[in-house]
């Protein structure tokens, strides 16, 4: 039988500098956001606006609007009065995040099959071997980026990075899932064999077979949907 890989726990709080040039607000939400999807905070842990201000060396002010925002995109859940939480992973908004997504990137990769940047292959080329790197080291948090990168490309090529913008703030509860999925043997060796065909499909300008390929891709999380509830029931919605 498989072994199942225990799900990351809450880490050591991680170094809190903020950019003093930017606004403290979006950069609290990055930090948080990362950490939710990361697992490093996982379902259910609290977040107290207090020990958040103290930590970022904040008022209460910025830590308030980048809470309200992870709340928009069901990452925390605010009870008021009471406290605020990580919020489990909601498969319905994973799903949805799914469609969306996949229906973009479908006509995307064709778009881009059917004509692309010359230098676009050198770039998805790059990043792959980047990932290779990160999945050797077992790097999941920089894999993840990486992964996250070669999409990126795609929707810059094609000239549509404000979707990409869209796509990600969907992601939350998608990209858990994917977290969650990622130690398991051989995943993210999948993910760059994919990453590659779609790459070698684009630049052979084969619209049917990049589709294909990344249909295949990103299906691959949601395909397993019922053994990572297995594993972790506790960070899921039922």
């Amino acid at each position: 039988m498989e072994s199942s890989h225990p799900a990351p726990r809450a880490a050591p709080r991680p170094a809190t500098r903020l950019d003093r040039g930017r606004q403290a607000a979006p950069q609290v939400f990055e930090r948080l956001r990362n950490a939710i999807i990361a697992l490093e905070l996982p379902p259910g842990a609290p977040l107290s606006r207090a020990e958040l201000a103290g930590q970022f060396g904040v008022s209460s002010t910025p830590v308030r609007d980048a809470l309200m925002r992870l709340e928009e995109e069901g990452l925390v859940d605010v009870f008021p009065q009471h406290a605020t939480v990580v919020s489990r992973i909601d498969v319905d908004r994973a799903q949805q995040a799914h469609f969306l997504r996949q229906a973009l990137e479908l006509e995307i990769v064709r778009l881009l099959a059917t004509d692309h940047d010359a230098f676009l292959i050198v770039r998805l080329d790059q990043v792959i071997a980047l990932q290779q790197q990160f999945a050797k080291a077992g790097n999941f948090e920089a894999f993840m980026a990486g992964d996250n990168d070669f999409h990126a490309q795609l929707y810059t090529a094609a000239g549509k990075q404000d979707l990409w913008a869209l796509v990600r703030s969907r992601s939350g509860h998608s990209d858990r899932l994917r977290r969650l999925h990622l130690p398991s043997p051989g995943k993210a060796q999948n993910i760059v064999r994919h990453h590659k065909l779609i790459t070698r499909a684009i630049e052979a300008k084969d619209p049917d077979a990049a589709q294909q390929h990344l249909r295949e891709h990103l299906s691959g999380t949601l395909s397993e949907l019922d053994k990572i509830r297995s594993l972790h029931p506790e960070y899921l919605t039922d």
